[in-house]
């Protein structure tokens, strides 16, 4: 398969579309100075995860990040910010950027080992037998995983209960 006949088949026009928006909006997480800014690009970043497991035929998994991750963690980090007092604009002591590029080349070098291995295992073959529905998911979740999806929930309201510790204020 040539480059044009990969361009010829709209899903692939709109995957490039989608994960150039993703990219774009991950490097503005790292690099935005303004905190809710960061956040909001994270929405972005995330919702294009979404769409990319909506384009897998993944349902459950785009609907449950929507929820869990845009329409929980997002939330939480914002009233993280608005319960702390953070600064949102830009902070007068400048950070330590120095050790920026070592960090990018480690992220490049992760990113095109998980690339080469996925298309050294993959190759063009199609998998069969990829999708299944939501409620065989839920079959196997609530009969085999029971004890690690239990172990999950604790340990989310343990984080919960963290970030009310966190936010209160203290007397005196």
């Amino acid at each position: 398969m040539d480059w044009g006949d990969w361009l010829s088949n709209s899903q692939n026009i709109l995957f490039v579309v989608i994960a150039l928006l993703m990219v774009a909006a991950a490097v503005r997480v790292v690099t935005s100075p303004n905190v809710v800014h960061a956040a909001l690009m994270l929405v972005l970043a995330l919702g294009g995860s979404a769409a990319l497991f909506l384009m897998l035929g993944a349902e459950f998994v785009a609907w449950a990040l929507v929820l869990v991750y845009i329409g929980a963690v997002i939330v939480l980090f914002l009233f993280g910010i608005m319960i702390t007092r953070a600064p949102t604009g830009r902070d007068p002591v400048r950070l330590d950027h120095e050790r920026r590029w070592p960090a990018a080349l480690v992220a490049l070098a992760t990113f095109a080992t998980l690339a080469s291995a996925s298309v050294a295992a993959f190759e063009d073959e199609a998998i069969e037998g990829g999708v299944s529905s939501t409620g065989d998911l839920g079959d196997v979740l609530f009969s085999r995983f029971v004890i690690p999806f239990e172990a999950v929930s604790f340990v989310l309201l343990a984080a919960l209960i963290g970030g009310i510790v966190l936010a209160r204020k203290d007397p005196g």
